[in-house]
Protein backbone atom coordinates (compact mmCIF):
# COMPACT_ATOMS: atom_id res chain seq x y z
CA UNK A 1 0.00 0.00 0.00
CA UNK A 2 1.32 3.34 -1.00
CA UNK A 3 1.97 5.49 2.06
CA UNK A 4 0.69 8.85 0.18
CA UNK A 5 -2.29 6.74 -0.69
CA UNK A 6 -5.22 7.93 1.38
CA UNK A 7 -5.81 4.80 3.65
CA UNK A 8 -9.72 3.60 3.22
CA UNK A 9 -11.18 1.21 6.14
CA UNK A 10 -13.66 -0.94 5.83
CA UNK A 11 -16.08 1.19 7.42
CA UNK A 12 -15.28 3.73 4.73
CA UNK A 13 -15.03 1.23 2.11
CA UNK A 14 -18.85 -0.45 1.93
CA UNK A 15 -20.49 2.84 2.96
CA UNK A 16 -18.58 3.96 -1.15
CA UNK A 17 -19.96 0.76 -2.59
CA UNK A 18 -23.60 1.74 -1.33
CA UNK A 19 -22.98 4.51 -3.65
CA UNK A 20 -22.79 2.18 -6.74
CA UNK A 21 -25.77 0.53 -5.68
CA UNK A 22 -28.94 3.47 -5.59
CA UNK A 23 -31.30 1.25 -4.29
CA UNK A 24 -29.51 -0.36 -1.80
CA UNK A 25 -30.56 -0.52 1.81
CA UNK A 26 -26.70 -0.65 3.48
CA UNK A 27 -28.16 -4.10 5.16
CA UNK A 28 -25.17 -5.76 3.87
CA UNK A 29 -22.64 -3.31 4.13
CA UNK A 30 -23.61 -2.82 8.06
CA UNK A 31 -23.34 -6.95 8.57
CA UNK A 32 -20.02 -6.90 7.32
CA UNK A 33 -18.78 -4.22 9.82
CA UNK A 34 -20.89 -6.53 12.60
CA UNK A 35 -18.28 -9.42 11.43
CA UNK A 36 -15.33 -7.13 11.34
CA UNK A 37 -15.83 -5.79 15.03
CA UNK A 38 -16.09 -9.60 16.30
CA UNK A 39 -13.22 -10.59 13.99
CA UNK A 40 -11.24 -8.08 16.00
CA UNK A 41 -12.17 -9.11 19.64
CA UNK A 42 -11.27 -12.36 18.52
CA UNK A 43 -8.12 -11.30 17.25
CA UNK A 44 -7.29 -9.39 20.91
CA UNK A 45 -7.51 -12.99 22.45
CA UNK A 46 -5.55 -14.48 19.47
CA UNK A 47 -2.71 -12.88 20.50
CA UNK A 48 -2.86 -13.00 23.98
CA UNK A 49 -3.97 -16.51 23.88
CA UNK A 50 -0.67 -17.89 25.45
CA UNK A 51 -0.82 -15.64 28.57
CA UNK A 52 -4.28 -15.63 29.22
CA UNK A 53 -5.33 -19.26 29.76
CA UNK A 54 -7.19 -19.37 27.11
CA UNK A 55 -5.26 -22.13 25.08
CA UNK A 56 -6.09 -25.64 25.09
CA UNK A 57 -9.66 -27.90 25.63
CA UNK A 58 -12.82 -26.62 27.13
CA UNK A 59 -13.45 -30.22 28.23
CA UNK A 60 -16.39 -30.09 25.17
CA UNK A 61 -16.91 -31.95 22.14
CA UNK A 62 -18.80 -29.87 19.00
CA UNK A 63 -21.69 -32.27 17.01
CA UNK A 64 -18.48 -32.79 14.70
CA UNK A 65 -17.36 -34.94 17.42
CA UNK A 66 -14.27 -32.78 17.89
CA UNK A 67 -12.69 -31.60 20.78
CA UNK A 68 -13.69 -27.76 21.02
CA UNK A 69 -11.10 -25.91 22.20
CA UNK A 70 -11.28 -22.92 24.19
CA UNK A 71 -10.49 -20.47 21.61
CA UNK A 72 -12.97 -21.95 19.96
CA UNK A 73 -15.67 -21.82 22.11
CA UNK A 74 -14.67 -17.83 22.81
CA UNK A 75 -14.39 -17.01 19.08
CA UNK A 76 -18.30 -19.00 18.23
CA UNK A 77 -19.90 -17.05 20.76
CA UNK A 78 -18.51 -13.31 19.80
CA UNK A 79 -19.63 -14.18 16.49
CA UNK A 80 -22.64 -15.18 17.77
CA UNK A 81 -23.21 -12.44 20.12
CA UNK A 82 -22.09 -9.67 17.38
CA UNK A 83 -24.62 -10.70 15.07
CA UNK A 84 -27.47 -11.24 17.40
CA UNK A 85 -27.13 -7.84 18.21
CA UNK A 86 -26.59 -6.52 14.86
CA UNK A 87 -29.98 -5.29 13.52
CA UNK A 88 -29.11 -6.69 10.17
CA UNK A 89 -29.19 -10.74 10.33
CA UNK A 90 -32.01 -12.76 11.02
CA UNK A 91 -30.04 -16.37 11.85
CA UNK A 92 -27.02 -17.65 12.11
CA UNK A 93 -25.25 -21.47 11.65
CA UNK A 94 -22.54 -22.10 13.08
CA UNK A 95 -20.20 -24.93 12.86
CA UNK A 96 -20.05 -24.99 16.49
CA UNK A 97 -23.44 -25.84 16.80
CA UNK A 98 -25.70 -28.53 16.15
CA UNK A 99 -28.66 -26.02 14.65
CA UNK A 100 -29.31 -22.88 13.59
CA UNK A 101 -30.14 -20.19 15.94
CA UNK A 102 -33.00 -17.77 14.83
CA UNK A 103 -32.76 -14.49 16.66
CA UNK A 104 -36.58 -13.13 17.99
CA UNK A 105 -36.23 -9.33 18.24
CA UNK A 106 -38.30 -7.46 15.83
CA UNK A 107 -35.23 -6.36 13.90
CA UNK A 108 -33.79 -9.18 13.58
CA UNK A 109 -37.17 -10.98 12.38
CA UNK A 110 -37.19 -8.06 9.30
CA UNK A 111 -33.67 -8.63 8.46
CA UNK A 112 -32.96 -10.26 5.40
CA UNK A 113 -29.91 -11.82 5.69
CA UNK A 114 -28.58 -14.93 7.58
CA UNK A 115 -24.90 -15.74 8.35
CA UNK A 116 -22.98 -19.44 8.31
CA UNK A 117 -19.95 -19.68 10.23
CA UNK A 118 -16.70 -21.49 11.14
CA UNK A 119 -15.26 -19.41 13.92
CA UNK A 120 -12.42 -20.67 14.11
CA UNK A 121 -10.78 -22.73 11.41
CA UNK A 122 -7.70 -24.54 11.72
CA UNK A 123 -7.93 -24.57 15.49
CA UNK A 124 -5.67 -28.06 15.71
CA UNK A 125 -3.00 -24.88 15.61
CA UNK A 126 -3.69 -22.92 18.17
CA UNK A 127 -1.33 -24.52 20.68
CA UNK A 128 1.23 -24.46 18.22
CA UNK A 129 1.35 -20.62 17.25
CA UNK A 130 0.42 -21.72 13.61
CA UNK A 131 -1.99 -19.48 11.56
CA UNK A 132 -6.10 -20.17 12.15
CA UNK A 133 -8.89 -17.97 11.02
CA UNK A 134 -12.64 -17.38 10.44
CA UNK A 135 -15.00 -18.44 7.60
CA UNK A 136 -18.40 -16.81 6.81
CA UNK A 137 -21.00 -16.49 4.10
CA UNK A 138 -23.81 -14.55 3.54
CA UNK A 139 -26.77 -15.82 1.96
CA UNK A 140 -30.39 -13.94 1.45
CA UNK A 141 -33.29 -15.56 3.91
CA UNK A 142 -35.88 -17.57 1.20
CA UNK A 143 -38.71 -17.60 4.38
CA UNK A 144 -40.86 -14.40 4.80
CA UNK A 145 -39.32 -11.19 5.98
CA UNK A 146 -40.76 -10.53 9.96
CA UNK A 147 -41.02 -14.33 10.61
CA UNK A 148 -38.17 -16.45 12.13
CA UNK A 149 -35.96 -17.82 9.79
CA UNK A 150 -36.27 -21.02 8.51
CA UNK A 151 -33.78 -24.89 8.00
CA UNK A 152 -34.30 -23.78 4.46
CA UNK A 153 -32.55 -20.50 4.62
CA UNK A 154 -29.35 -22.21 5.38
CA UNK A 155 -29.45 -25.04 3.01
CA UNK A 156 -29.27 -23.39 -0.79
CA UNK A 157 -26.27 -24.39 -3.19
CA UNK A 158 -23.44 -21.68 -2.55
CA UNK A 159 -24.23 -19.73 -6.17
CA UNK A 160 -27.20 -18.13 -3.91
CA UNK A 161 -24.37 -16.80 -1.89
CA UNK A 162 -24.31 -12.70 -1.37
CA UNK A 163 -20.92 -12.50 0.49
CA UNK A 164 -18.31 -14.63 1.54
CA UNK A 165 -15.12 -13.78 3.16
CA UNK A 166 -13.07 -14.77 5.79
CA UNK A 167 -10.65 -13.70 8.42
CA UNK A 168 -7.02 -15.14 8.51
CA UNK A 169 -5.23 -14.26 12.35
CA UNK A 170 -1.46 -14.62 11.29
CA UNK A 171 1.53 -12.55 11.12
CA UNK A 172 -0.77 -9.76 10.24
CA UNK A 173 -4.66 -10.11 10.46
CA UNK A 174 -7.08 -9.78 7.41
CA UNK A 175 -10.16 -9.90 6.43
CA UNK A 176 -10.99 -10.88 2.55
CA UNK A 177 -14.60 -10.82 1.26
CA UNK A 178 -16.14 -11.18 -1.93
CA UNK A 179 -19.43 -10.06 -3.21
CA UNK A 180 -20.59 -10.65 -7.25
CA UNK A 181 -19.09 -7.78 -7.83
CA UNK A 182 -15.26 -8.53 -6.66
CA UNK A 183 -12.61 -9.67 -3.77
CA UNK A 184 -11.19 -6.88 -1.62
CA UNK A 185 -8.87 -7.62 1.37
CA UNK A 186 -8.91 -5.41 4.42
CA UNK A 187 -5.43 -5.81 6.82
CA UNK A 188 -5.74 -4.96 10.60
CA UNK A 189 -3.95 -1.78 11.66
CA UNK A 190 -3.45 -2.07 15.21
CA UNK A 191 -2.26 1.58 15.90
CA UNK A 192 -6.17 2.99 15.35
CA UNK A 193 -7.97 -0.74 15.33
CA UNK A 194 -9.56 -0.46 11.58
CA UNK A 195 -9.36 -2.74 8.88
CA UNK A 196 -7.68 -1.08 5.77
CA UNK A 197 -7.91 -1.34 2.27
CA UNK A 198 -4.69 -3.65 1.89
CA UNK A 199 -5.29 -5.74 -1.64
CA UNK A 200 -7.82 -4.56 -3.48
CA UNK A 201 -9.68 -6.05 -6.42
CA UNK A 202 -7.89 -9.33 -5.76
CA UNK A 203 -7.26 -12.21 -8.32
CA UNK A 204 -5.89 -15.67 -8.56
CA UNK A 205 -2.86 -15.97 -10.33
CA UNK A 206 -3.88 -18.27 -12.98
CA UNK A 207 -0.78 -20.18 -13.45
CA UNK A 208 1.65 -21.61 -10.19
CA UNK A 209 3.87 -24.36 -9.08
CA UNK A 210 2.48 -24.93 -5.80
CA UNK A 211 0.58 -27.89 -4.97
CA UNK A 212 -1.50 -28.27 -0.96
CA UNK A 213 -2.65 -31.57 -0.38
CA UNK A 214 -2.20 -34.18 3.05
CA UNK A 215 0.32 -36.54 1.22
CA UNK A 216 0.14 -38.35 4.67
CA UNK A 217 -3.18 -40.24 3.64
CA UNK A 218 -1.92 -40.79 0.18
CA UNK A 219 -2.39 -44.82 0.75
CA UNK A 220 -6.24 -43.77 1.72
CA UNK A 221 -7.02 -41.91 -1.55
CA UNK A 222 -9.28 -43.48 -4.64
CA UNK A 223 -6.67 -44.15 -7.52
CA UNK A 224 -7.39 -40.86 -9.81
CA UNK A 225 -6.63 -38.33 -7.21
CA UNK A 226 -3.17 -40.45 -6.46
CA UNK A 227 -2.81 -40.29 -9.90
CA UNK A 228 -2.83 -36.04 -10.06
CA UNK A 229 -0.86 -36.12 -6.77
CA UNK A 230 2.03 -38.48 -8.47
CA UNK A 231 2.00 -36.22 -11.43
CA UNK A 232 2.58 -32.96 -9.28
CA UNK A 233 5.33 -34.69 -7.60
CA UNK A 234 7.00 -35.71 -10.40
CA UNK A 235 8.84 -33.82 -13.07
CA UNK A 236 6.52 -33.35 -15.95
CA UNK A 237 7.74 -33.00 -19.55
CA UNK A 238 9.13 -29.49 -19.70
CA UNK A 239 11.21 -30.55 -16.25
CA UNK A 240 9.02 -28.55 -14.25
CA UNK A 241 9.37 -29.07 -10.65
CA UNK A 242 6.20 -28.28 -8.63
CA UNK A 243 6.42 -27.26 -4.81
CA UNK A 244 4.44 -29.10 -2.11
CA UNK A 245 2.87 -26.81 0.85
CA UNK A 246 0.47 -28.19 3.69
CA UNK A 247 -0.62 -26.18 6.50
CA UNK A 248 -3.92 -27.84 7.92
CA UNK A 249 -6.13 -24.48 8.41
CA UNK A 250 -8.01 -23.83 5.39
CA UNK A 251 -8.37 -20.49 5.62
CA UNK A 252 -4.27 -20.41 5.52
CA UNK A 253 -4.14 -22.79 2.10
CA UNK A 254 -6.80 -20.91 0.44
CA UNK A 255 -5.33 -17.83 1.72
CA UNK A 256 -1.86 -18.60 0.05
CA UNK A 257 -3.30 -19.75 -2.61
CA UNK A 258 -5.51 -16.59 -3.69
CA UNK A 259 -2.24 -15.10 -3.60
CA UNK A 260 0.01 -17.36 -5.08
CA UNK A 261 -2.34 -19.18 -6.79
CA UNK A 262 -1.65 -23.09 -6.96
CA UNK A 263 -4.21 -25.98 -6.40
CA UNK A 264 -5.47 -26.91 -2.69
CA UNK A 265 -6.94 -30.58 -2.37
CA UNK A 266 -9.39 -31.87 -0.16
CA UNK A 267 -10.30 -35.60 -0.79
CA UNK A 268 -13.03 -38.37 0.48
CA UNK A 269 -10.58 -40.99 2.38
CA UNK A 270 -11.13 -43.48 4.77
CA UNK A 271 -13.55 -43.02 7.18
CA UNK A 272 -14.49 -39.58 5.17
CA UNK A 273 -15.52 -41.34 2.83
CA UNK A 274 -18.17 -38.42 1.80
CA UNK A 275 -15.27 -36.00 2.71
CA UNK A 276 -14.24 -34.13 5.74
CA UNK A 277 -14.51 -30.51 5.25
CA UNK A 278 -18.31 -28.98 5.67
CA UNK A 279 -19.85 -27.89 2.47
CA UNK A 280 -21.92 -24.81 3.99
CA UNK A 281 -19.65 -23.63 6.57
CA UNK A 282 -15.84 -24.07 4.39
CA UNK A 283 -16.05 -24.94 1.18
CA UNK A 284 -18.96 -22.63 -0.06
CA UNK A 285 -17.71 -19.47 1.13
CA UNK A 286 -14.40 -20.46 -0.09
CA UNK A 287 -15.36 -21.17 -3.41
CA UNK A 288 -17.27 -18.37 -3.87
CA UNK A 289 -13.96 -16.72 -3.01
CA UNK A 290 -12.14 -18.48 -5.30
CA UNK A 291 -14.45 -17.85 -7.86
CA UNK A 292 -14.87 -14.19 -7.64
CA UNK A 293 -11.02 -14.35 -8.00
CA UNK A 294 -11.19 -15.51 -10.83
CA UNK A 295 -10.12 -19.21 -9.85
CA UNK A 296 -12.28 -22.65 -9.73
CA UNK A 297 -13.38 -24.94 -7.35
CA UNK A 298 -14.78 -28.42 -7.83
CA UNK A 299 -16.30 -31.15 -5.56
CA UNK A 300 -15.00 -33.97 -7.82
CA UNK A 301 -14.29 -34.08 -11.56
CA UNK A 302 -17.26 -32.95 -12.85
CA UNK A 303 -18.97 -31.30 -10.49
CA UNK A 304 -18.77 -27.60 -9.87
CA UNK A 305 -19.03 -27.52 -6.11
CA UNK A 306 -21.32 -24.26 -5.86
CA UNK A 307 -24.18 -26.20 -7.25
CA UNK A 308 -24.39 -28.41 -4.89
CA UNK A 309 -27.74 -28.45 -2.83
CA UNK A 310 -26.99 -29.28 0.60
CA UNK A 311 -29.10 -31.24 2.09
CA UNK A 312 -28.16 -31.22 5.64
CA UNK A 313 -26.24 -28.21 7.95
CA UNK A 314 -23.54 -30.46 8.66
CA UNK A 315 -22.50 -32.35 5.17
CA UNK A 316 -19.26 -32.71 4.07
CA UNK A 317 -18.05 -32.72 0.77
CA UNK A 318 -14.27 -33.05 -0.84
CA UNK A 319 -12.86 -29.68 -2.54
CA UNK A 320 -10.27 -29.35 -4.96
CA UNK A 321 -9.69 -26.10 -5.16
CA UNK A 322 -7.52 -23.27 -7.19
CA UNK A 323 -5.64 -21.32 -10.46
CA UNK A 324 -7.23 -22.12 -13.10
CA UNK A 325 -4.29 -23.74 -15.20
CA UNK A 326 -3.67 -26.38 -12.36
CA UNK A 327 -7.27 -26.90 -11.80
CA UNK A 328 -7.37 -27.76 -15.91
CA UNK A 329 -4.61 -30.04 -15.17
CA UNK A 330 -6.29 -31.84 -11.90
CA UNK A 331 -9.37 -32.04 -14.25
CA UNK A 332 -7.91 -33.84 -17.22
CA UNK A 333 -6.02 -36.20 -14.84
CA UNK A 334 -8.94 -37.65 -12.48
CA UNK A 335 -11.42 -37.66 -15.57
CA UNK A 336 -8.63 -38.99 -17.99
CA UNK A 337 -9.31 -36.78 -20.25
CA UNK A 338 -6.79 -36.56 -23.21
CA UNK A 339 -4.69 -33.17 -23.22
CA UNK A 340 -6.25 -30.40 -25.63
Amino acid sequence: MNSKQKVMTLDEFTIQELRNYPGATGQLSGLLRDIGLAAKRVNVEVNKAGIADILGEAGKTNVQGESVKKLDEFANEQFISSLETSIYCCGVASEENETFIAFEDEHSRNSKYIVLLDPLDGSNNIDVNVSIGTIFSVYRRLSPNGSLCELEDFLQPGTQQIAAGYIIYGSSTMLVYATRRSVQGFTLDPSIGEFCLSHPNLKCPPESDIFSVNIGYYHLYDQPIRLAIDHFLARTEQDKIYRHRFVGCMVAEIHRTLIQGGIFMYPAFGKFSAGRLRLCYECNPMSFIMEKAGGVAMANGRQRLLELKPVQLHQRVPIFIGSKSLMDTWQQIVTNRPKV
